[in-house]
């Protein structure tokens, strides 16, 4: 076979950075090449074609110095960015993976990668849904919302459930699985076109857009007039204060982000935590690569609702990886409508 050497186009990230970032922070690049073959004696490599990227919240604070607050290593400036992906295996010498599998798992911002830690790589078993879902609703933004509400929120037939940020990959699957379960649910968002989604779309039993309401406590008790049970924490800040003095007693909290906080120099800080202990709410944060070992039962729930149309999901997809840069600054910016996804090419 003789020796097939292309350039591979990457997304790499420049230095770090304060504030918010912009696309000029990134730069799309094929001065890189890679040999599309596996050398001899490699110790258990996977050389991939990667098809979708994953645009997640998380990515920004790996594009900042490591601070005690991390619990994810930062990217390296002048390397590719890391990220979720959905690949197609080209050769493997590692006894897990063979050619033409595909896989969702952790990879560079690139067209073809050669994976040396193959720890996050999880086969891909069911083709008969868009390979896309394994950037979302199949992985691990799926399986966020999947133990943060089951497990974390420890759910009640009939709980009050309030979800920020709803209309995301995770917060759009967290409703629909409360209101499985015989849930009220409310959502809040930040334009009509994602209240009216919510709505119509996901079956929340009311939304509301957050940058029209001049005061979050009020709109909160409007949907809320007893009080929340659950509250599946996306943004922080102002929205976490106020959320605080309208949990009833016994509440539960599932703290899975707070993406108004990742561009600030300097946190919020949050006045209501006396509530915590005045309400007995109990509120907990998450990591969720440590609860991958429970994927196959994960499967085994999502799989039917998908198939029986019992949930919907919403991608927002740019073509191009040259287009990645956009489509990852767009989560903070809110211009994304669903899921974020690049798809790199289409098989």
């Amino acid at each position: 076979m003789a020796e097939v050497v292309v350039r591979n186009k990457q997304v790499i990230l420049k230095d770090y950075i304060n504030g918010y970032p912009k696309e000029s922070d990134m730069v799309v690049t094929s001065d890189a090449t890679i040999r599309l073959e596996l050398p001899e004696n490699d110790g258990g490599l996977v050389l991939t074609k990667n098809l979708y990227l994953s645009c997640d919240p998380y990515m920004r604070s790996r594009m900042s110095r490591a601070t005690e607050a991390s619990y994810v290593d930062s990217f390296t400036p002048g390397s590719p960015i890391l990220g979720y992906g959905v690949s197609r295996v080209l050769e493997s010498s590692h006894p897990n993976f063979k050619k033409g599998d595909l896989i969702w798992g952790l990879i560079n911002w690139e067209e073809y990668s050669l994976i040396k830690d193959t720890s996050s790589l999880i086969k891909i078993q069911h083709t008969d849904v868009p390979l896309s879902y394994y950037t979302g609703i199949l992985g691990m933004p799926g399986m966020t919302a999947y133990v943060g509400f089951y497990e974390i929120c420890s759910p009640k037939k009939g709980d009050t459930v309030f979800v920020s940020a709803a209309s995301g990959a995770v917060g759009q699957l967290v409703g629909q699985f409360a209101k499985l379960f015989g849930c009220y649910v409310v959502g809040s968002a930040g334009s009509q076109e994602k209240v009216d989604l919510l709505k119509n779309k996901f079956g929340f039993d009311e939304a509301f857009n957050y940058k029209e309401e001049q005061d979050l406590n009020a709109a909160l008790k409007r949907y809320f007039p007893n009080g929340i049970d659950i509250y599946f924490e996306n943004v922080g800040g102002k929205m976490l204060d106020e959320v605080l003095r309208n949990m009833r007693l016994n509440g539960r909290i599932a703290v899975c982000g707070m993406i108004s906080q990742y561009n600030l120099d300097q946190s919020e800080g949050t006045r209501n935590l006396f509530l915590l202990v005045a309400r007995s709410i109990r509120m907990e944060g998450f990591l969720v690569f440590y609860h991958y070992h429970k994927y196959p039962k994960f499967l085994e729930m999502i799989m039917p609702l998908i198939h029986e149309g019992k949930i919907t999901y919403i991608e927002d997809t740019l073509e191009g990886l040259e287009n990645a840069p956009a489509a990852l600054i767009g989560l903070f910016t809110g211009t994304n409508v669903g899921k974020q996804v690049v798809a790199i090419t289409h098989e």
